[in-house]
């Protein structure tokens, strides 16, 4: 009896571990067909009895890494890599390279070429990890010299709490709140100052998230349209956000040459062509390897901000406020440590002038509105009817009169640019011997001047005529 109960529990002892065995096996097969939901719990499991195992250590580096656990990550593989495990070495090497630790990422890649020198496949992962680190040093040479005066850690599901705009700069909100029919999928939607323009991105099963906008008709919105082309490329666009101007626009992409996720993008409108220009990707340290998204800018309050994910749990986001500058003014310094920390945003106090005190704009960035300027800004004065005359283009409310009046404006100029010459022209015949030649360049200059002042009247007669028919 004695030797048949040894016997039962040493089978007793022995199934458990046959079981884990089997397991671990399953969850190998699961982790390379990129099951990790499914394989992780396993690996976790077996880990907390053999944590010096490398294989198991590779395994939830990767499942980590793609995570965006990367304080997880570097602990498990460094580890694996410890112990000479190749594949931990690429993985290795692209945390480090998000984490602007170029110097270990290219030590990491180097390894992992020398384990696989004779694999063309293997190799053949390594080069795009290799060209994007390239990437990244280059682009951390050209960081803004921006002053981010705070920061706030919020829930993605409330990360809007944190913009305080102005009324003068519209209304952001998400989707869900305005469209009652769309689900609440953490998109967000921009209403402008007058409250009679929405921009907001739409899903399509054929061409991922665009964004549209409609106009405002009496009560109703409607009229909805697709951004152009050179804003609706290939990846998602989200995440609108529009200057008082009416043509400047900030928007988040995760096509256009993005450097991973979510990317800041800023265009304009282009009234002569009734498009925008192509978008131009804003340096570090608004983008990094992360998601950095909905920017908006307050000129009222002198203030902006924008979101990133960087380095945060995956149910968090951080809403950086900054002093937006006229000009791009980029960090120059031949040290590299103080250029990655600036553009990673290790502290935002680096950021800061010496002597500068912030403290007023960063009281006036927690207020939710400020008074309104006194002085209205006047770029012209154009009467539309007696009881309307617009100063700025963002006055229009009609896009053909926008467009029209637009095409005057530069008309005007190039009517100033004549005049000036006319005028030099005249003084220059009046004290010269040989006027002939001078006097025929001065006929074909009225001649032009004359025609150019005629076509400025018929636009600008068309341009009031669409406004008061289409917005009155």
């Amino acid at each position: 009896m004695k030797v048949h109960h040894r016997l039962y529990t040493c089978i007793l002892l022995i199934v458990p571990v046959l079981s884990m065995g089997q397991s671990v096996d399953e969850a190998k097969r699961w982790y390379l067909e990129g099951n990790f939901a499914a394989a992780k719990p396993v690996f976790e499991a077996e880990y907390r009895v053999n944590s010096s195992n490398a294989q198991l250590n590779q395994w939830l580096g990767v499942i980590a890494f793609t995570e965006g656990d990367f304080q997880k990550a570097r602990q498990y593989l460094e580890f694996a890599s410890q112990k000479n495990i190749p594949e931990s070495y690429l993985y290795l090497g692209q945390l480090y390279t998000k984490t602007y630790r170029f110097a270990d990422a290219d030590k990491e890649f180097a390894r992992y070429e020398k384990a696989n020198r004779r694999n063309k496949e293997a190799l053949a992962l390594l080069n795009p990890h290799k060209e994007y680190a390239d990437k990244l040093k280059r682009l951390i040479n050209r960081t803004e010299d921006v002053q981010i005066i705070d920061s706030l850690i919020v829930p993605k599901s409330d990360f809007l709490s944190a913009y305080r705009l102005s009324t003068s700069a519209g209304t952001l909100q998400p989707v869900s709140a305005f469209f009652q029919d769309q689900p609440d999928n953490g998109q967000v939607l921009f209403l402008n100052e007058r409250r009679d323009k929405i921009y907001y991105p739409k899903n399509d099963s054929i061409l991922g998230i665009s964004l549209y906008t409609m106009e405002k008709l009496l009560d109703n919105f409607a009229n909805e349209k697709r951004l152009s082309e050179s804003i609706n490329q290939e990846g998602n666009q989200a995440y609108p956000f529009v200057m008082p101007d009416g043509l400047t626009i900030y928007f988040s992409s995760t096509g256009h040459g993005s450097l991973g996720g979510y990317d800041l993008f800023v265009t304009r409108y282009n009234l002569a062509t009734n498009s925008y220009l192509t978008p131009n990707q804003l340096n570090m340290p608004f983008n990094s390897p992360f998601n950095d998204y909905m920017m908006a800018i307050d000129e009222e309050k002198g203030i902006g901000w924008f979101a990133s994910d960087r380095f945060q749990p995956s149910d968090s986001v951080c809403v950086y406020t900054f002093i937006p500058s006229p000009e791009i003014i980029l960090l120059e310094s031949e040290d590299e440590s103080y250029l990655t920390s600036r553009a990673g945003i290790s502290s935002i106090k680096d950021s800061w002038k010496p002597g500068v005190d912030y403290s007023a704009l960063l009281q006036r960035s927690h207020t939710t509105a400020v008074p309104q300027r006194t002085i209205q800004k006047k770029d012209f004065t154009f009467v539309i009817n007696d009881e309307k005359t617009y100063f700025t283009l963002s006055d229009f409310k009609n896009a053909a009169a926008r467009s029209l009046f637009s095409q005057a404006i530069n008309l005007k100029t190039r009517l100033n640019q004549l005049e000036d010459d006319l005028s030099e022209k005249r003084r220059q015949i009046a004290g010269s011997s040989n006027s002939s030649p001078l006097a025929a360049s001065i006929l074909a200059l009225e001649k032009e001047t004359e025609n150019l002042f005629r076509e400025i009247e018929v636009l600008e007669f068309r341009a009031r005529n669409e406004e008061i028919r289409n917005s009155f």
